[in-house]
């Protein structure tokens, strides 16, 4: 397949995707990356852990861009704290090549990832699945089920 069919399928992909189902791509490529961070810091592959850390932070944006902070309450504004922290982590492990805080970003896009799929296969937003993934990943590593 060449490059340009590759993106319209790609185009394709994305423009017949609900917009919760949109909000889970966004964590399989933030997941993505954040394994090909964690992997480049092991190698010490500085370019590498560059390009995948960037790439994570964008995607990190995005989904705090995404977020409706006045109507969406206590919840959106959990996330918003926890994509702070998330981003903050990935520049921690960048700045000392520590793979660690990566693994621990990790932790928190799984926990929700799985909330957004769920509601994406269940066909709506349900505040208290989303406010309690949150609230689990923002709980201290020793707290958590």
């Amino acid at each position: 397949m060449t490059q340009q069919g590759l993106n319209a399928y790609r185009r394709t992909e994305v423009q017949s995707r609900t917009p919760l189902e949109l909000v889970v791509m966004l964590y399989d490529g933030a997941l993505r990356f954040t394994v090909l961070a964690h992997d480049a810091v092991l190698r010490r592959d500085i370019r590498a852990r560059h390009d995948a850390t960037s790439r994570l932070l964008g995607i990190i944006s995005e989904l705090q861009n995404t977020l409706d902070l006045e109507r969406g309450g206590e919840v959106a504004a959990s996330l918003d704290g926890l994509y702070d922290y998330m981003a903050r982590r990935v520049l921690e492990a960048t700045s000392r090549n520590d793979a660690a805080p990566l693994a621990d970003v990790r932790r928190l896009l799984e926990t929700l990832r799985d909330a957004w799929l769920t509601l994406s296969r269940t066909g709506g937003i349900d505040p208290a699945l989303v406010a309690d993934a949150a609230r689990v990943a923002a709980a201290p590593m020793e707290q958590r089920p």
